[in-house]
């Protein structure tokens, strides 16, 4: 069975989907379409922008779900996903790959999303680290010890065994890990983000999306879509839409969802969109399962 993957922020790069543009008529009207609903040519800088352009918030989230779901799109008859799933951002990939959204609404929901962070992190200066090599109730643990006295820290992406991202304060999140170094983890690193992405500290966020996606159609999809907050199977538009507004705030449970799929019968996971990240983290999920295979398109 064939479950189709969706990357996050970060997977972007300068020359994305411009083959795409180039090749397939289908995909150079979706891109047009979308330089005119976001009211500038991100295509300009998704093809020849600098890596620093592509950094931009308002850019970047709509930019990654651009070069996925047109990806996805432009396969025609061949996107015939049993599963789909997106990690954090792609969520939003996944959904409209699977008919959940229009394309115009997933575009327009993703630059709000980009919008709303944006704001929460210029208000409440934050941070994440990637912790490699401990396992995750040390971390659980270690984050609750070091959250008292307003301080936060929490883990936000549990993305295959052995590496787990928290978020939260910036002093909060060098403390938690100068203890997990302590206890023995094999690296801590502080990653170039602009703020505490799936923490509490995203509720200003959230409650700002909360009205975007409520206000927004939800369809059934073509096949269940794994979804971050539960890890969970949804088919169901209102249960959709309730995931993802909690989502911004919550622990995006990527091992847990691709254990899951497994489980459900997935045996090839395509990773649909920018990047190699996906196919990784599916491998080392997968780890001693010969059954299960991980591929770009």
């Amino acid at each position: 069975m064939k479950a189709f993957v969706f990357p996050g922020q970060g997977a972007q790069f300068t020359g994305m989907g411009k083959d795409l543009y180039e090749n397939n008529p289908l995909a150079k009207e979706l891109f047009e379409k979308a330089n005119e609903i976001l009211g500038f040519r991100i295509t300009d800088i998704m093809f020849e922008g600098s890596a620093d352009e592509l950094k931009q918030t308002k850019v970047t989230q709509p930019a990654v779900f651009l070069h996925s779901v047109i990806s996805a799109l432009c396969l025609g008859e061949e996107f015939q996903p049993a599963m789909v799933a997106g990690h954090s951002l792609g969520e939003f990939s996944a959904l409209t790959a699977a008919g959940a959204l229009k394309f115009e609404d997933g575009l327009r929901l993703v630059y709000a999303r980009a919008m709303a962070m944006q704001k929460a992190c210029e208000a409440a200066p934050s941070t994440m680290a990637a912790i490699v090599g401990m396992d995750d109730a040390t971390i659980e643990n270690v984050c609750a010890e070091v959250s008292k006295d307003g301080s936060v820290v929490v883990p936000a992406n549990y993305n295959c065994p052995g590496q787990l991202v928290i978020s939260g304060n910036i002093e909060a999140v060098n403390e938690a890990c100068e203890k997990l170094k302590a206890a023995g983890a094999k690296r801590a690193l502080p990653l170039p983000v602009g703020g505490a992405f799936h923490s509490p500290l995203m509720q200003p966020a959230k409650d700002e999306l909360q009205a975007a996606i409520e206000s927004t159609e939800f369809q059934t999809p073509i096949c269940p879509v794994y979804q971050n907050v539960d890890a969970q199977a949804h088919t169901d538009a209102a249960e959709i839409k309730a995931n993802l507004i909690a989502q911004l705030t919550a622990s995006v449970r990527w091992t847990q969802e691709v254990q899951n799929m497994i489980e459900a019968g997935a045996t090839e996971f395509i990773e649909c969109g920018p990047g190699k990240a996906l196919q990784g983290m599916v491998a080392k999920i997968a780890k001693g399962n010969d059954a299960v295979t991980a591929r770009g398109l």
